[in-house]
């Protein structure tokens, strides 16, 4: 095993290249502002390093693109589903698996078929779609993750830890026969990428199961979860990232998964379950909303590139070198000053835009702004994790979360680190002229996710950026 104190390098070599062009600060100017001002609306030819996120942004393998020419195109009992499946149950070891086209079809179906009007779901922090779901399902969701997770600042290691009291307080209060599920999340994204600890998975289960509440677990960075247990654990250290794996998912009941991050793909997801009736009920389901029980909106090279994706990923020098890549970033931030989430998570570097922007309110949505801002100074496309992507409570109004945060989303085997050198020279730069970035307005807003649509406008001037 690599020694982590050594110098490293990534385990891949550079076989085919895509050119990128360099935008003028006054063309990165003209398209946000016909964006919106929300990265989510700029075309992708005019971004020089794509942050948005790490979901579907992945380089695959040479194996995996080898294994698109096995794509097996029938519309029913495809043979790449065969191997998907198999390769689901060795790494995830869960009894039926019912394929999607992405994460969010996954938490659809389960949200549809286990969740009743009145229903709470706990969970530790929202996500985004996993709570639109739920809400749509008619339940609420109840945030049950510990308190150090709402502290940029805290080194706690596992901050996407469940809050056990909290659990328990909340069963006692609204009785176990409300509560369909616990959703637990590994590596919490909206926690700014952080990882839960083995022991507190086991406790949580413990707990959930003595009530006869089942845990579904959001399996999507599972992997990247597992190396920080094996890199931050006591006990852990040395442990395959394979066999943490399926530790974690013998103790639950089952997961929704994205595949577009852990396991390295463009495109793909599932649920996989071990009750043998709701199994039968999302095939069902799945059916209606996705395609057949055997592809679920993915086509047979899909689901092969998918299977090889999952033996990759848990590779720990691969783990090493993707979560390392972060950590790089990460720490010639903190170097520059610049305050972001501790300790660096897995998936990206999240910056504090409230103590980054402190005379922007938050009513002017600094994390947004900043986003804005960091595209104009360099053609980095970050995004908003904050009260825009929040939203909106039953009463209409914006609901302000403790984390206002910008997220630096590192793509899998996509960037070097000369990339990441780019990245803090264009935020160190905002950071030293922080008081000329101003805040925005919303000029449309969606029903639903609004992050993802919303079109807003400078409050003050023409340009959420000021020249000096």
């Amino acid at each position: 095993m690599m020694q982590t104190e050594q110098v490293w390098a990534e385990p891949w070599k550079i076989k085919v290249v895509e050119h990128l062009r360099m935008t003028t600060q006054e063309e990165r100017q003209a398209a946000i502002a016909e964006a919106g001002y929300n990265t989510f609306l700029l075309p992708s030819r005019q971004v020089y390093i794509d942050l948005l996120t790490d979901s579907g942004t992945t380089a695959m393998s040479d194996v995996q693109w080898a294994g698109l020419m096995r794509g097996d195109e029938a519309y029913a009992g495809s043979a790449n589903f065969e191997r998907f499946e198999r390769t689901v149950r060795e790494y995830y070891g869960y009894k039926h698996v019912i394929p999607t086209h992405q994460g969010r079809g996954a938490e659809h179906i389960l949200s549809r078929l286990c969740i009743r009007p009145g229903d709470i779901v706990p969970g530790n922090m929202y996500f985004t779609t996993t709570k639109l779901h739920q809400e749509l399902a008619g339940g609420t969701f109840e945030d049950v993750i510990v308190a150090e997770a709402h502290n940029p600042d805290s080194e706690f290691p596992f901050k996407g830890n469940v809050d056990l009291r909290k659990l328990e307080h909340l069963i006692a209060r609204v009785g176990a026969e409300k509560i369909p599920y616990l959703s637990l999340e590994t590596n919490v994204n909206m926690a700014g990428g952080q990882p839960c600890s083995l022991e507190n998975i086991h406790a949580t289960c413990d707990l959930c199961h003595r009530h006869g509440i089942p845990v579904y677990l959001d399996a999507t960075r599972a992997v990247e979860n597992c190396y920080f247990i094996e890199q931050r654990e006591s006990g852990q250290s040395g442990r395959p990232l394979a066999e943490i794996l399926r530790e974690i998912c013998d103790r639950t009941d089952g997961c929704t998964m994205s595949a577009k991050k852990d396991a390295l793909v463009n495109i793909g997801g599932f649920l996989a379950l071990n009750d043998d009736a709701l199994a039968e009920q999302a095939r069902n389901t799945v059916v209606i909303y996705e395609g057949l029980h055997t592809y679920g909106g993915m086509a047979g090279r899909d689901m092969e590139a998918l299977a090889i994706g999952i033996e990759e990923s848990v590779d720990w020098q691969h783990q090493h070198a993707r979560v390392g890549q972060v950590q790089y970033l990460g720490q010639r931030l903190i170097e520059a000053g610049v305050p972001i989430v501790r300790p660096i998570g897995g998936h990206g570097i999240f910056i504090n835009a409230v103590d980054f922007l402190p005379h922007i309110p938050r009513e002017e949505f600094p994390a947004q702004a900043l986003t804005a801002a960091l595209y104009i100074d360099s053609g980095v496309r970050a995004m908003e994790r904050g009260a825009v992507s929040v939203g909106r409570d039953a009463a209409g109004k914006n609901i302000y979360p403790s984390l206002e945060l910008i997220r630096l989303t590192i793509p899998r085997r996509v960037y070097t680190q000369a990339h990441m050198d780019v990245v803090v020279d264009s935020v160190a730069r905002l950071h030293r002229r922080a008081e000329q970035i101003g805040g925005l307005r919303f000029t449309y807003e969606p029903r639903y996710l609004r992050f993802f649509q919303a079109r807003f406008e400078p409050c003050q001037g023409t340009s959420v950026l000021r020249e000096l």
